[in-house]
């Protein structure tokens, strides 16, 4: 079980190698893509930062990069981990892999059980994009921290409530830089990030 590090969910690994699979090239191009933006990658103190999946199919399980691989500019399929289970109010998940998954799973898992259609997620940092869209694309509440299943909840609250489903982005107040994007392919939730879909979706 892991709950160390920037990891906070209670982690039950099964330990496989995971080898090539569909998605595979796709997530590679969008992360160096995030890589080259400085949208993903590690900070000044070491810290890892952003991450992507995509949906297997159209199950509720999917492939993310692991833990600790922000800074790795080359991935192989072994790098990833496929999340097949978890439960938000046990704070937990399955996953297969030789890594465990990202310590945003559970709001890439939100998302995915939230919208049917979606299959890819992008959470990525940006100072720039975080100031012009807080609290006028959906957001996520100040008190609730990254990475928890307080913050999937929240995400679920947001389809709840807000238009998310049809913006296809929102903010994390608590996360300085924070955003999540998504759409039915990683291109369309890596283009939601472009300037001119920005500017379109701060309009409220």
């Amino acid at each position: 079980m892991s709950e160390t590090g920037s990891v906070k969910f209670k982690c039950e690994q099964v330990p496989i190698e995971i080898s090539r699979f569909a998605g595979f090239a796709e997530l590679d191009k969008y992360r160096r893509k995030l890589l080259d933006l400085g949208m993903m990658g590690v900070d000044a103190n070491g810290i890892g930062f952003g991450n992507l999946s995509v949906r297997d199919g159209t199950t509720a399980r999917f492939y993310i990069t692991s833990s600790a691989t922000a800074g790795i500019v080359e991935l192989t399929p072994a790098d990833y981990a496929k999340v097949v289970a978890y439960d938000f109010a046990k704070n937990w998940l399955r996953c297969e892999g030789s890594r465990v998954a990202s310590s945003e799973s559970l709001t890439h898992a939100a998302v995915y059980e939230s919208d049917p259609t979606a299959h890819a997620v992008i959470h990525c940092h940006d100072m720039n994009l975080w100031s012009a869209l807080l609290d006028k694309a959906p957001t996520t509440p100040k008190r609730v921290e990254y990475g928890t299943a307080e913050m999937a909840y929240a995400v679920q609250r947001l389809f709840e409530i807000t238009d998310v489903k049809t913006r296809k982005i929102f903010v994390m107040a608590a996360h300085d830089g924070g955003l999540v994007t998504f759409g039915k392919n990683l291109q369309d939730a890596f283009g939601i990030l472009m300037p001119s879909d920005v500017q379109r979706r701060t309009k409220n």
